[in-house]
C-alpha cells in the first residue's frame, strides 16, 4: 500500500497542476516570459515551474523516465509535462483530474526540438554551462536543458546534487531529455532524501507505486489486455512470466539463450524437469501452469511448447505455453506496435512469477508494475550460456543504468553504490547501475 503521506503528496501536486496546467492564465504568464528569452531574477518567476519530458528511445525507456521526472516533479513541487509528439496518448489516460499533462504543440521550444535537436552542445544545457563557467547565481536563465542519456558527462550528472539544484530550482523551466530510471540518484540528496523516506517507507516501491498511480492504459489496451488473460491465463493455476530481449546485433533466435532460458527455470523450479512417462506420478490432479512469452522473436516460445509436447513434466503438471505477439522487429513509435508492447508489459506484470533479460527496461516496467521480484537473466558473453543462467533480484526497482560513478563535493571520489546502504549497485549491472533495496 502507498503510504498516507505519498496518497497527500499526490492530491496536493494535482490542486498544483490544475493551477498551472495548460490553458491556466499561469501557464500562458509562464510561456510568454519562456518566448522572450530573457535573464531575470528568481523573484519574478512566479507560483508555477515547470520540467518538461522529452520522448526518447522506446516504450520501456519512455515509462522508467516519465516516472523518474514526475517523483523529480513532486520533490520540487514543479509541473510535469509530457512531449506528445509521440504516441503516448495513443497508450496512456489522462493522469491528473481537470487538467491536461500534455504539452501543448504551440510551445514555443518544441520547434528547436526538430530542427537541432537537445544535446549536450545546446547553449543552454546544464552541463555545458558548468564546464563554460557559465552560471551565474545573480542572472537566472528562463529555462535549461538537462542531459541525463548514457552520453552524459560528469558536469551532466551535477544536476542531482544539492548545490546544483539550489540554482536550478530557480529556473522556471527545465527541458529534460533522458533514457534512464534516474530514482536512485535522488536519494544521493541529502534535501530530497528526508522527504522521499517519508513518501516510500519502503524503498523498493517507488516505480511500483508511481507506474500504478500514473499509468492508466488507453480502452484500445486494456482490452487487449483483459481479452488475452481471460482466453489463456484466467483459469491457469500458476502462472510464469518470461521476457526474452537479446541485445546487440546479430540478434533474433539463438540456441544458447534457449538454453539459458530452460536451464534458469528449471534450477529455479519455476519449470518442471522432464520425465519418461513411465515415471510420471499422476496420483493428484494435474496443475495447469500456463508460461506468458514476451519476445520480438516466435521461435522461443516454439520451443518451449514442443519440448512440453515432446516429453512429459515430472511433476506432472501440465504446461502450456503462449506468445501474444512476435514483431521480430522494434518498431518503436508505431502504434500498434507500441500497444501491443504496453499490453504484454501489463500481461506479464499480472503473472505469479516472472523471468526477464537484464538490462531491459521493458522487463524492469513489467515485473515493477506487478510488485515482483524477478529472475534476472544474465547477459551471455560470446554466444555462450552464462554460468549461473540468472540471478534472483532481491528488490523490484527498475535499475539505473547510467548513474554517476562518484558522489557530489566532498563525497567526489565515493562509489555512488556505497554512499547509502539502500542505494546499491544493480545485480544485472554489477559495477556500472544503481538500484534501490530494502534489504540490507
Amino acid at each position: 500500500m502507498p503510504s498516507e503521506y505519498l496518497v497527500s503528496e499526490l492530491r496536493s501536486y494535482e490542486m498544483l497542476h490544475k493551477r498551472c496546467g495548460p490553458d491556466t492564465k499561469a501557464y500562458k504568464e509562464a510561456k510568454e516570459k519562456l518566448s522572450r528569452d530573457e535573464y531575470y531574477a528568481s523573484e519574478s518567476n512566479g507560483e508555477c515551474r515547470y520540467i518538461v519530458w522529452l520522448a526518447r528511445d522506446g516504450l520501456g525507456n519512455r515509462l522508467i523516465t516519465l516516472a523518474s521526472v514526475f517523483l523529480y516533479a513532486i520533490l520540487t513541487e514543479r509541473i510535469i509535462l509530457v512531449d506528445n509528439r509521440k504516441d503516448v496518448s495513443d497508450l496512456l489516460c489522462e493522469p491528473f483530474p481537470g487538467t491536461s499533462w500534455l504539452l501543448p504543440l504551440d510551445f514555443p521550444m518544441l520547434n528547436y526540438t526538430y530542427a537541432y535537436g537537445y544535446n549536450k552542445e545546446y547553449p543552454r544545457c546544464y552541463g555545458t554551462m558548468l564546464e563554460n563557467h557559465a552560471i551565474n547565481s545573480t542572472s537566472i536563465p528562463p529555462h535549461l536543458y538537462l542531459h541525463n542519456i548514457h552520453d552524459s558527462r560528469d558536469s551532466d550528472k551535477l544536476f542531482f546534487c544539492q548545490k546544483d539544484q539550489s540554482f536550478i530550482d530557480k529556473v522556471p523551466w527545465l527541458i529534460i531529455q533522458t533514457n534512464a530510471y534516474f530514482v536512485p540518484s535522488l536519494w544521493l540528496n541529502p534535501t530530497f532524501q528526508t522527504k522521499l523516506v517519508k513518501l516510500f517507507p519502503q524503498k523498493e516501491t517507488v516505480f511500483h507505486h508511481l507506474a500504478r498511480y500514473l499509468f492508466h492504459p488507453t480502452n484500445e489496451v486494456w482490452d487487449m489486455v483483459t481479452k488475452y488473460y481471460d482466453a489463456h491465463l484466467s483459469n491457469a493455476d500458476e502462472r510464469l512470466g518470461i521476457q526474452i530481449r537479446v541485445f546487440g546485433k546479430p540478434s533474433g533466435y539463438f540456441k544458447h539463450v534457449m538454453d539459458q532460458v530452460v536451464a534458469c527455470t528449471q534450477r529455479e523450479k519455476l519449470l518442471p524437469e522432464f520425465e519418461e512417462e513411465s515415471k510420471v506420478n499422476i496420483s493428484k490432479p494435474p496443475k495447469l501452469k500456463v508460461v506468458l512469452v514476451a519476445s520480438l522473436y516466435p521461435e522461443y516460445s516454439v520451443n518451449l511448447t514442443n519440448m512440453f509436447l515432446a516429453r512429459p513434466s515430472s511433476t506432472g503438471e501440465i504446461i502450456e505455453v503462449y506468445q501474444p505477439s512476435a514483431e521480430r522487429v522494434q518498431q518503436t513509435d508505431k502504434k500498434s506496435h507500441d500497444q501491443k508492447a504496453l499490453a504484454e508489459m501489463y500481461l506479464l506484470s499480472l503473472t505469479d512469477n516472472i523471468v526477464t533479460s537484464g538490462w531491459s527496461t521493458f522487463g524492469y516496467v513489467s515485473y515493477s508494475l506487478g510488485g515482483l521480484k524477478p529472475w534476472l537473466l544474465y547477459q551471455p558473453v560470446n554466444f555462450t550460456t552464462p554460468n549461473p543462467p540468472c540471478v534472483r533480484s532481491k528488490s523490484m526497482e527498475p535499475c539505473y543504468h547510467t548513474p554517476p560513478s562518484h558522489g557530489c563535493e566532498a563525497d567526489w571520489g565515493t562509489n555512488s553504490g556505497k554512499i547509502l546502504p539502500f542505494v546499491r549497485h544493480c545485480e544485472d549491472m554489477m559495477y556500472g547501475g544503481l538500484k534501490l533495496y530494502d534489504d540490507f
